[in-house]
């Protein structure tokens, strides 16, 4: 169950991506007032719980109905996850969001004065609980059906949004601490392990479909 669990733990950290997302956060509510700015950590890391819980129990069911294959979704899954290690390694990552930041801002800046509420878009959705993390947990789920194994992928999961919530509510010193370069060492040694993740998830796919496992 440790594998399970650490295998969980690395692949959510990868694909919600802490660090990264901190200066994000930082910038999208640096002129709210404190007690604002919590209410948007907490609401956000809510609203990314459920909507992970949605597709990692009610997942394989979509699938179902869908008239799509778990092996077909692992497939496509880990060449989706590939396509995110690839733009993490060449910070096209960072740089749509960066883009999706500045939106944010420039649309707060045509309405000074107001508090416009950030948890369910940008920050829970696709921030958080985005296309890899949705990805993820299906896969994951799909590839271990027992409770107990897919109770060390829930705490996986819950330590990610615990530690995402954690740095949401420290942005403000962080960003502050966390250089560009750090920043950037950290998503390719990351982006290298999603990667190597994804392509197992597609491999696997592809050996139990054609049934060369």
């Amino acid at each position: 169950m440790f594998e399970i669990f650490l295998a969980s733990l690395v692949t959510f950290f990868v694909v919600i991506d802490p660090p990264g997302v901190t200066p994000m956060f930082a910038s999208l509510t640096q002129d709210m007032p404190p007690a604002w700015r919590r209410r948007m950590a907490w609401k956000s890391i809510a609203v990314a719980t459920f909507i992970l819980s949605g597709f990692a129990f009610g997942g394989e069911w979509v699938l179902d109905k869908l008239h799509v294959s778990l092996d077909a979704f692992r497939i496509a899954g880990g060449l989706l996850l590939f396509l995110i290690a690839l733009d993490m390694l060449f910070e096209t990552r960072t740089r749509r969001r960066e883009a999706r930041n500045e939106k944010v801002l420039e649309e707060r800046r045509s309405h000074p004065g107001e508090h416009e509420d950030i948890s369910v878009f940008p920050l829970a959705i696709p921030l958080i609980a985005g296309p890899g993390s949705i990805a993820s947990v299906m896969l994951l789920f799909a590839q271990h059906v027992e409770w107990a194994a897919r109770g060390a992928i829930l705490a996986g999961i819950a330590v990610n949004l615990a530690l995402t919530l954690a740095v949401f509510l420290l942005a403000s010193r962080m960003s502050h601490l966390m250089s560009a370069t750090l920043a950037a060492i950290v998503t390719k040694v990351f982006g290298i392990l999603l990667a190597a993740l994804a392509a197992q998830f597609t491999i696997d796919g592809i050996k139990s479909a054609f049934g060369l496992g």
